[in-house]
């Protein structure tokens, strides 16, 4: 148990190390200021602004930024769809893949759009190679640009400054952090074996060839066929811009995708890279590291909390399954053993933190408590979460936080020398009470409509499978509990639903309180000032996540993963 500990302490602290220096670099991109990149892409972005007829010295105001959110995406969305529809018939697809039906391309389009990567097709199967490059490739940098910048624009809002400019904060996010960063890795990648092709099947001869017996009759198999294409670059991508749509259905489980434990520590920094940042990022951008390190800490110990309990649950396996064989032993079942138990329970609680939602272990595998965290993490959307709205969230809770105290010491709530008054709350209500309601409701709906759950299991965990598809349709994550038959048209259209909502409405709430809060008078700092950069008040932070947390999904939560694990003990399965 202790050298898996000292692997995942490992990694937490080869994470903590990049914070500064990628949290410091951001902060020069969105603040205009010179970096090494500059002499290629000043050229090139000016020549993009104006091709696009773009401002950029333009301010915009809330509303203009929200707007220029939703057109472009539109814009993005489109011809992606219709690609899916027809890729059939378009080049670069040696394997002969045919076009989606309408309701999965619907789904496919949107869930990438929406920087979720929800699959309900297996990767390798399901698109020509074409469609993964103009299609998912594309969407991965767009969508992971688009919440970054969001993201950003919250930040200049909460602190006072102009929101800036969505075309210039798109082009910069593409242009300064994540294709520069991705490019890197995908070499990386590929070094190390994961294909990067236009090639269709190739037929492998065995080393050593084995039997199988079908309805009575034995063959020897000599030969495999082995799916490759241009997946180095997409893997580098899915992770950095937390995407986590897998080229093959087994997602980075599959040695194309992850073929060691190098990579597979590499793709778990990649994934933590841009939430964690940011939130030092915006310390600096506060004028304030003090306060970025304490929300920093904050969340760090939730999410190394979160992570202990996942691998301890790991480590000691299935109660039912120990006491048949006499002795403790730790969950394989759906696991890679080129991972083993620690660096799954890692990789499974970062990607569902981060909101990424690559996997390199099935999800529907896990131990009841170990699925319950990923549920948990997905509930929350703060522990990190994700590109861009991660730290959006976590200022939210803030300004919750500053809100609760400030009634209960009798004082008008203020922060960042803004004060926080109704409009403030009302909006911090909706984007945290939209989640809950898109995710609450369509699981009622699925489990009590009889014939549309299509859930493999009974009981307590056939319900965790529902609630985790709705979760992590709302918390643009993308994972999910396979043993749930998704590719429907219910599932289709109404994960469709969630997904939009999930993504659309905070982020027009989002930018609408950020735009409030820029245009308030600045009140001079006091003596009684309520400071928000010190220990003490990220404690009562840390307090609101998980006291709001918990009573919103408690309940489901208790249904599912909770009263599995008290089966589990009782010496039953389900």
């Amino acid at each position: 148990m202790s050298e898996g500990l000292l692997q995942i302490g490992a990694t937490l602290v080869l994470m903590v190390a990049i914070v500064p220096f990628f949290g410091a670099y951001m902060a020069r991109v969105f603040q205009g200021q010179s970096t090494w990149l500059d002499a290629v892409f000043v050229p090139l972005e000016g020549w993009v602004y104006r091709l696009g007829g773009v401002e950029p010295e333009r301010q915009m105001d809330w509303w203009e930024y929200a707007r220029a959110v939703l057109v472009s995406n539109i814009a993005m969305f489109v011809p992606v769809f219709a690609v899916l529809l027809l890729q059939g018939g378009l080049p670069l697809n040696p394997n002969n893949i045919p076009g989606m039906s309408w309701d999965l391309a619907l789904h496919t389009a949107i869930s990438f759009l929406t920087n979720t990567n929800q699959q309900h097709y297996s990767g390798e199967t399901g698109l020509s190679h074409l469609a993964h490059m103009v299609g998912i490739q594309y969407l991965m940098f767009t969508s992971a640009a688009t919440g970054l910048s969001v993201g950003i624009a919250f930040i200049r809002g909460v602190l006072g400054k102009p929101l800036g400019n969505f075309y210039v904060d798109l082009t910069r996010s593409i242009s300064r952090v994540l294709m520069p960063v991705a490019s890197a890795f995908a070499v990386v990648l590929l070094s190390q074996g994961v294909p990067q092709s236009l090639s269709g099947i190739t037929e492998a001869r065995l080393v050593d060839p084995y039997q199988t017996t079908t309805d009575g009759k034995t063959e020897t198999v000599t030969t495999q066929k082995l799916v490759t294409g241009p997946f180095a670059s997409m893997e580098s991508i899915k992770e950095l811009g937390e995407n986590g749509g897998g080229s093959y259905g087994i997602n980075s489980a599959h040695p194309y995708e992850n073929p060691n434990p190098l990579t597979n520590t590499l793709e778990i920094l990649l994934l933590l890279a841009v939430p964690t940042s940011l939130i030092y990022t915006f310390g600096v951008m506060a004028g304030n590291k003090k306060q970025g390190w304490v929300l920093f800490g904050v969340i760090f110990l939730l999410f190394a909390g979160l992570t202990g309990t996942a691998a301890v649950s790991e480590y000691f396996g299935n109660p039912a399954l120990n006491a048949l064989l006499g002795s403790a032993n730790p969950n394989f079942e759906g696991q890679e053993v080129r991972f083993g138990w620690a660096q799954s329970a890692l990789f499974a609680t970062a990607t569902t933190a981060t909101m990424t939602g690559a996997v390199n272990a099935m999800h529907d595998s896990l131990t009841p408590l170990a699925g319950g965290v990923a549920l948990f993490n997905m509930c929350l959307q703060v522990i990190w979460g994700g590109q861009g709205t991660g730290i959006a969230y976590i200022l939210v809770f803030l300004i919750i936080a500053v809100f609760l105290t400030g009634l209960m010491v009798g004082r008008t709530p203020e922060i960042f020398s803004r004060k926080i008054e109704k409009r403030e709350v009302a909006l911090a209500g909706i984007i945290f009470l939209v989640h809950p309601i898109i995710i609450l409701i369509p699981t009622a709906l699925a489990v009590g409509i009889p014939g549309i759950a299509a859930n493999s299991n009974p009981l307590y965990h056939g319900l965790s499978q529902v609630l985790y598809e709705y979760a992590s349709a709302a918390a643009n994550n993308g994972s999910g509990f396979e043993g749930l038959g998704d590719n429907t048209l219910w599932w289709n259209l109404s994960t469709s639903v969630v997904l939009l909502a999930g993504r659309y409405l905070p982020i027009v709430a989002l930018l609408a309180l950020a735009g409030g809060l820029q245009r308030k008078v600045p009140v001079p700092e006091t003596p009684g000032t309520l400071r928000t950069d010190t220990v003490l008040f990220g404690t009562v932070t840390a307090g609101t996540i998980v006291i709001l947390g918990a009573l919103t999904f408690f309940p489901a939560l208790a249904l599912g993963p909770i009263a599995e694990y008290f089966a589990n003990l009782a010496g039953k399965t389900f």
